[in-house]
């Protein structure tokens, strides 16, 4: 046989086959070779060869927990009060997380401690996010723990729920060595002195959802947070700042995230600034700790791959100390002396506000919060039929249908090719139905939400 018929042999009517061919033409009858040529030809044009897959079963790859909240705290004392009144009992070790999560006995909340200092706070919160137990598109995730506070806006038990978390990325040159006119050696990174104008957008500034924070703080703000005898004594020093003086109280404050533990009157006018520039103007800074823009950022990177939802973050810090030293003392010597009962004070408002929120979330979860990420229903019907207009009521519908498990079914559906054209032709039909008929009825339904229902979603004490 020659190189250009090898492969090839001779059948009866003397045609020259492949060896599949002479195999079809010799031992099939016409029927079962065109079934076999049919079969061929369909894997040809249906297989895709990007899209088999392994079947998984049940057993190895099991249903996700549907997560609704998760508390994140930085250390273990921080998160004693949270797992014994919370009734967190069960835990699981996550990889990439240095201590176990705990959790509800209906895997609804979970509890992490991501460990102090930006990188592990980072790393343990991203582990949480890609961890496949865990379902956190519609989990609302409470940041919150003790940090040192500004004594020019709070005092020590206060607590801040924060619009704007800034990080540390900085230049510095040693103050000694900087410019006479310079107030410190710190200044914004790709700048050249402190105070630059030069400042670049979403670097190392994160902002959080405002009407969450607003809604968050009201729920809060009239709460009376804990105090004693020895933490009023010890306040009592810082003359010239009254809000220092003050019993522990909620407010409105940003925070500034570093790995330098820093004190002092000149760090304080430093971090002041810094936040101030980093957020054009808006922010205030009131809280300094050591894990915020890790976290977020976290957060932010697994939003983008749709993970969490960014708009349902919340960052809540409790001040145990100050960041400065009082009037006639110097900085070292306030920076090593013990205070008052130590963080106790910071550790029970964490709880009393961030258990407060909570359970207003899980309280509501079906009927006002499941599927919002902007939580529109913390607002009053007035302001809400002001800000629902057509665009808006619009948006508001297709981003609820787009979530919805009918829709999800839907696209699995097209993925996996199992439904024919004229039951996509039906389905359309009636998604398009659906969303009109959302969208003629939400502007009745906002109007017609009570009083009551408000007033039990408003109303600050309201946490069982």
């Amino acid at each position: 046989m020659s190189n250009g018929m090898r492969g090839y042999i001779k059948v009866p009517n003397g045609r020259s086959l492949s060896l599949v061919g002479a195999f079809l033409e010799l031992s099939m009858s016409s029927s079962i070779r065109n079934s076999v040529i049919a079969g061929f030809l369909s894997l040809l044009f249906v297989a895709d060869p990007s899209k088999i897959r392994p079947q998984v079963t049940p057993q190895q790859q099991p249903k996700p927990w549907l997560i609704r909240a998760v508390i994140a705290v930085t250390t273990p004392n921080e998160f004693k009060l949270w797992g014994a009144r919370e009734h967190l009992p069960e835990t699981l070790d996550v990889p990439g997380v240095p201590l176990p999560v705990h959790t509800n006995a209906e895997h609804t909340v979970l509890g992490m401690i991501s460990g102090d200092t930006l990188i592990n706070a980072s790393a343990s919160m991203m582990a949480i996010g890609l961890d496949p137990h865990f379902d956190l598109t519609h989990a609302y995730i409470i940041i919150n723990g003790i940090a040192g506070v500004d004594p020019e806006d709070a005092s020590i038990g206060s607590a801040a729920w924060a619009n704007f978390v800034v990080g540390d990325v900085m230049s510095e040159i040693d103050i000694r060595e900087a410019p006479t006119d310079w107030p410190y050696g710190l200044f914004p990174a790709g700048s050249a002195r402190p105070n630059s104008t030069i400042v670049r957008p979403g670097f190392n500034t994160f902002a959080l959802n405002p009407k969450l924070v607003a809604w968050a703080f009201e729920q809060t703000r009239s709460l009376k947070l804990p105090d004693d005898s020895a933490t009023e004594a010890f306040r009592a020093a810082y003359t010239g700042h009254p809000n220092a003086q003050r019993p522990p109280f909620v407010l409105l404050g940003d925070d500034f995230a570093s790995d330098h533990y820093w004190y002092g009157t000149n760090l304080t006018s430093f971090a002041n600034d810094f936040v101030k520039l980093n957020t054009g103007g808006k922010g205030n800074f009131v809280m300094t700790e050591m894990e915020d823009s890790g976290i977020v950022n976290a957060l932010a990177r697994l939003d983008h791959i749709h993970r969490v939802d960014i708009n349902r973050v919340l960052v809540l810090r409790t001040a145990s100390n100050y960041s400065m030293q009082a009037p006639g003392t110097t900085a070292i010597d306030s920076f090593t002396s013990p205070y008052p009962g130590g963080a106790k004070l910071a550790y029970e408002s964490a709880w009393l506000c961030g258990s407060t929120v909570l359970h207003a979330i899980l309280s509501h979860w079906d009927r006002a919060f499941e599927g919002n990420p902007t939580l529109d229903a913390q607002i009053t019907s007035a302001q809400q039929n002001r800000m629902l207009d057509e665009d808006k009521r619009l948006t508001h519908v297709l981003r609820e249908t787009l979530q919805s498990p009918t829709w999800r079914s839907f696209k699995q559906a097209l993925r996996h090719r199992s439904i024919g054209w004229w039951t996509l032709w039906v389905l359309g039909c009636i998604a398009a139905v659906s969303v009109w008929f959302l969208f003629k009825r939400r502007p009745s339904a906002a109007s017609r939400s009570s009083s009551e229902s408000e007033k039990a979603l408003l109303a600050p004490g309201n946490h069982h």
